[in-house]
């Protein structure tokens, strides 16, 4: 049994998102197990080289996370054959452009959500790499959480019956940035550098959608700029431009009714910074990041509509919590275990650059839906994968 090297050029691994969830919880927790364990027992041993435009801050992580490379000449990245695939978690604007560089210098692609701003540059993208025979994936981090896994377990065992409704809420209160300071970058709420809370969780709802609880059909969504003025890092004032919530209903193919609310300014009095309850004939459950708790046909209270009396009944006691069955690794580590997997040639990967089109698509129309004040039927993109 061998160990075999692959060669990652990760770019964009300073940023929040791309340090933690990528370098440090991901690819430097593969390095330490000993690589990622193929099928016929080889080892397939991650090498990554960091680039960014920061010397001295990209010198230094590489040294506190005991990677060897880095660089922040990304040509000269691109042009060493050795270094197979190319990572990208940098800005979304930008996005596009590098990741059609990468495909030309024939890396396998792997990158954040969303993988553009507008559909036409997303499929754009994915008819490049498709052309070039390069492998390709986007982060689609929530299909790995315990407590959405937890919900999938229920719906393929036939808990719900038939399912009804599903209901979710995601947020938690950012701060302005003058009581407190902030504690998201404040390009997050500025449209013109690629701000916006419908762009960043609609992406993430398209797939949660399509592959726990049915495909998009249509899509009614209203926007919102709640909070008009923020402060940005340096304590400066400035215009918040982008939407900082989203309310949005969805009709899927199988007839279930979708509400998410998606807020940057929302108190949070629920198990969960995101919560997620889904309702069918036989039975409900509650699930969060991590727990899921259930409720079935036979244990649900028979409530009496009284206003004039003080509830007394505990109904959160009627509801059963899921048990741990299986040991829970990090979302983002066990995506990219599977991506890595996949260029190695063992594994189909569904979660490609089409995939992450479809999120954008569903920006778009959101957006769209916003403006116009209407439902808007979602387009099937499947008869695009031959483009």
């Amino acid at each position: 049994m061998a160990t075999l090297r692959i060669g990652i050029i990760m770019h964009g691994v300073t940023g929040r998102m791309g340090m933690n969830q990528h370098l440090i919880r991901s690819i430097v927790e593969i390095r330490k197990q000993g690589g990622v364990t193929l099928a016929n027992g080889d080892r397939l041993m991650p090498d990554p080289i960091l680039v960014g435009r920061n010397a001295e801050k990209i010198a230094a992580l590489a040294r506190q996370y005991g990677i060897e490379r880095w660089s922040v000449n990304l040509d000269e990245a691109l042009a060493n054959p050795d270094d197979t695939v190319f990572f990208d978690a940098a800005t979304t604007q930008a996005r596009p452009a590098l990741l059609k560089r990468a495909v030309k210098a024939g890396k396998h692609i792997y990158c954040e959500k969303p993988v553009a701003t507008n559909l036409a540059e997303a499929l754009d993208l994915y008819h490049a790499a498709q052309a070039a025979g390069v492998k390709h994936g986007v982060v689609q981090d929530k299909l790995w959480l315990p407590g959405l896994r937890k919900l999938q377990l229920l719906n393929d065992a036939g808990f719900f019956g038939q399912v009804l409704s599903v209901r979710g809420e995601f947020g938690y209160w950012v701060f302005e940035g003058d009581l407190q300071p902030t504690q998201r970058p404040s390009w997050n709420y500025r449209t013109e550098d690629g701000g916006g809370i419908i762009l960043d969780m609609l992406c993430h709802w398209r797939y949660v959608l399509d592959n726990v609880f049915g495909k998009v059909k249509s899509v009614s969504c209203l926007g919102a700029t709640h909070i008009p003025q923020r402060w940005d890092e340096q304590g400066k004032p400035y215009k918040a431009t982008a939407d900082d919530a989203a309310y949005a209903t969805f009709e899927l193919e199988n007839g279930v009714i979708v509400q998410l609310n998606s807020s940057w300014c929302v108190r949070v009095r629920r198990d969960d910074l995101v919560t997620f309850q889904v309702d069918g004939t036989h039975g409900s459950a509650v699930a969060g990041l991590t727990d899921c708790w259930t409720q079935s046909r036979v244990n649900t209270p028979k409530p009496v509509w009284n206003p004039d009396v003080r509830q007394t009944h505990d109904f959160f006691d009627d509801w059963v919590k899921v048990p741990d069955t299986t040991a829970y690794d990090n979302a983002f580590k066990v995506q990219w275990e599977l991506f890595l997997r996949h260029v190695a040639g063992e594994g189909d990967f569904k979660w490609n650059l089409l995939e992450g089109a479809k999120g954008v698509q569903l920006v778009e129309l959101g957006l769209q839906s916003w403006r116009e004040r209407r439902w808007l039927d979602v387009p099937d993109l499947s008869g695009r994968e031959g483009a």
